[in-house]
């Protein structure tokens, strides 16, 4: 293995915009380069990919690698799936990151299967360290650290891929921050021609007609989120968080158990199985604190737990703790913020 293969992210873009989630991967891509002293790589396949690399290189790209051909887009399965394989197979990237998005989710699996290379899923966290395989006796350096929640959430597992490459890892929208390395940074483009790298043979789906609903709820930039656990207790009590993020300007979210409790819809849940938000103020309201749930809004600016528990382990992050009932507590955090903001 020579020590020098690249890191490369597969960018995903709709509309003409390159999508948050792999902004967010570039940004982190640049940090794991930048520690192992490699390139920043960026792949983009699909149609209409003038000027596309402007959106990209500001986030530390060294080289953008474009597949343009209008059969490319939308995305379906086996051609982006032959781009990658054969071109990762070409320059042979040692970490390739993607979005754990329906894309990502679909794409990742099909080319760490041909590539026979491995891939962890909704990672929370990549890091570059060494590992030493005791029962081998060997030790390896500098290997991508592939972090996320495992058994339920109740334990954190770092995995790693020692042999095969690339070490593919995808991660959810929202989970790494999207940070601009240098507004002019500039880069190398390379146009590749897609016949090189897919058949004619791969186009055999064809996609007639196309509709994408767009969220009515934007939970992911509320700047306040007043959020809600199974200890809220029903559906009309979830009224009261409605009430409290009416007077604030905020947005409703939800934990896991709230959601299968059917108190609330699934687009509001947060956490690892939901979004990952990183508002300004977070309440907590009747959230015990499970690890998947944390893991989604940890990184808020203030946490307020509002929680009949004391010992709730969503307390140990809190930044305030107020004990008692939300019946109680909301109503009056209501009746203060209206008197003291007028």
């Amino acid at each position: 293995m020579e020590d020098k293969n690249n890191i490369i992210v597969y960018c995903e873009y709709e509309d003409g915009r390159v999508a948050d989630v792999s902004l967010e991967l570039l940004t982190k891509g640049r940090q794991l380069a930048d520690r192992l002293g490699v390139k920043l790589e960026a792949l983009v396949v699909g149609a209409n990919l003038d000027g596309i690399e402007d959106q990209i290189f500001p986030y530390g790209a060294d080289v953008v690698y474009k597949v343009a051909d209008k059969r490319l887009y939308p995305y379906t399965s086996n051609p982006h799936a032959a781009v990658l394989i054969n071109l990762f197979k070409e320059i042979k990237p040692q970490i390739a990151l993607m979005g754990a998005t329906c894309i990502g989710r679909d794409l990742g699996p099909r080319v760490s299967s041909a590539l026979h290379s491995g891939l962890t899923a909704d990672c929370t966290s990549l890091e570059i360290g060494d590992h030493t395989d005791a029962k081998a006796k060997k030790e390896y350096h500098d290997l991508l650290y592939q972090i996320r929640p495992a058994f339920g959430g109740n334990i954190v597992a770092t995995i790693v891929n020692p042999e095969c490459r690339p070490q593919m890892a995808t991660v959810r929208e929202g989970v790494m921050k999207k940070e601009v390395y240098k507004p002019d940074h500039k880069g190398t483009v390379v146009n590749l021609d897609p016949a090189k790298y897919v058949s004619d043979t791969d186009f055999v789906v064809e996609i007639i007609d196309r509709q994408i609903a767009k969220s009515k709820l934007n939970i992911k930039n509320a700047s306040i989120i007043v959020a809600g656990g199974y200890g809220v207790g029903s559906k009309e009590n979830f009224q009261l968080l409605f009430d409290l993020a009416n007077t604030l300007g905020a947005e409703v979210g939800a934990s896991r158990a709230a959601v299968d409790a059917g108190f609330i819809e699934h687009e509001r849940q947060i956490g690892q199985t939901g979004v990952t938000v990183r508002p300004k103020l977070y309440i907590a309201c009747g959230i015990s604190g499970q690890i998947q749930h944390i893991a989604g809004m940890q990184e808020s600016s203030i946490i307020i737990s509002v929680n009949n528990d004391p010992n709730a382990p969503i307390n140990t992050i809190a930044d305030y703790v107020i004990t008692g009932d939300i019946e109680d507590v909301l109503p009056k955090l209501i009746k203060y913020y209206k008197k003291n903001s007028k």
